[in-house]
């Protein structure tokens, strides 16, 4: 299994690498002669209000519509930890009026492992770029016994973990953890956003849940939940005095590949997407827009006093990125991640 997944971390990580070395701007496009001058559009957002992706998108919105000349709306459309939304791209009309902010990460092991009810097509749905890609950490329930992810691991208890959708990162990074770390594990779905999944963490209803740093600052502000350890290689710059789970616990070879591997997908974070079909000198607006927006300095800094951290990724990229995940595996690394993924059930 260590080679299995090492195989798939080491094509993803070529794959990004080669997008890095070969991405060459596109020429600037067309402004489509001022279409988007006082229009309204939608920026769909898959969570409930409240959450991590909304308070980003809320964000973004004002800077957005000033780069487009036109009124940006966030409209919130929570179900299924964010594949309502993404399916409904899909068939939304190609005007260039209709975006979303999207779990890149989600949506890219939705669509490789065919999850039910995933209908949409991260290689037909036009790319706008990625807003950021944070590590992600695991939080606790502040008065468990638990100080550090070793004492989950001895404690030997089955876990309760809070988490929306089979793959809205909550999930999938919970089923993850617990495989690599060989957890008891019940992985809880059904709350219809991150902002749910915390209450339910704070008020003792649920133990942990997994989700990125960015979000995760606003549920420990009080007290209620801690951060035991940050799941990747390095610490969280939002937590830098939390350990990282490799510097709290000695992980066995395949459980370090599978956590990196996760590592690297979460890196597709936040990303925009417009809907298939989507005229070219329209898309080229929007992808400037995006650009100015998220390079914008006062945008940069906003974000990094709410530490809502932006790091524009180009639509090019993104695009790619998101392809050497659900393009790239065999069929024996989709069958491994089903398994894997088959630990989360309905509340």
């Amino acid at each position: 299994m260590r080679n299995l997944v090492n195989s798939w971390r080491g094509r993803l990580a070529a794959a990004m690498g080669a997008v890095a070395l070969a991405f060459i701007a596109a020429p600037a496009c067309a402004q489509s002669d001022g279409y988007f001058k006082g229009k309204t559009v939608r920026l769909v957002v898959g969570y409930t209000a409240g959450g991590g992706f909304d308070l980003y998108a809320r964000m973004i919105a004002p800077y957005l519509g000033k780069a487009l000349g036109a009124s940006v709306i966030v409209e919130n459309q929570p179900g299924a930890g964010g594949i309502t939304a993404t399916n409904r791209m899909m068939t939304a009309a190609p005007d260039g009026l209709t975006i979303s902010l999207v779990n890149g990460m989600a949506a890219a092991f939705g669509q490789f492992t065919e999850q039910q009810g995933v209908r949409f097509d991260l290689a037909k749905l036009e790319h706008l770029g990625t807003v950021s890609g944070n590590p992600w950490v695991w939080l606790v329930n502040s008065n468990t016994p638990w100080k550090t992810p070793q004492d989950v691991i001895a404690d030997k208890k089955r876990l309760m973990w809070s988490a929306g959708g089979p793959i809205d990162g909550l999930s999938d990074g919970a089923a993850f953890t617990c495989e690599a770390l060989k957890l008891d594990c019940n992985i809880v779905l059904g709350y219809p956003g991150s902002n749910d999944s915390a209450l339910s963490v704070g008020r003792g209803e649920m133990d942990m849940m997994y989700i990125v740093d960015t979000s995760a600052v606003n549920y420990v502000a009080g007290n209620q939940i801690r951060v035991l350890a940050t799941m990747s290689r390095t610490r969280s710059s939002i937590f830098p005095d939390t350990p990282s789970i490799f510097e709290s616990v000695n992980v066995s070879p395949e459980g370090a590949a599978l956590l990196d591997f996760h590592a690297t997908a979460e890196k597709l974070g936040r990303i925009l997407v417009a809907p298939p079909g989507t005229p070219a000198d329209r898309l080229g607006a929007l992808r400037e827009a995006v650009k100015a927006s998220l390079t914008d300095p006062a945008l940069i800094a906003e974000g990094k006093k709410t530490q809502r951290y932006v790091e524009f990724t180009g639509a090019e990229e993104t695009r790619k990125a998101a392809l050497g995940i659900v393009s790239d595996p065999t069929p024996e690394q989709k069958k491994r991640m089903i398994e894997i993924l088959a630990r989360v059930e309905k509340k």
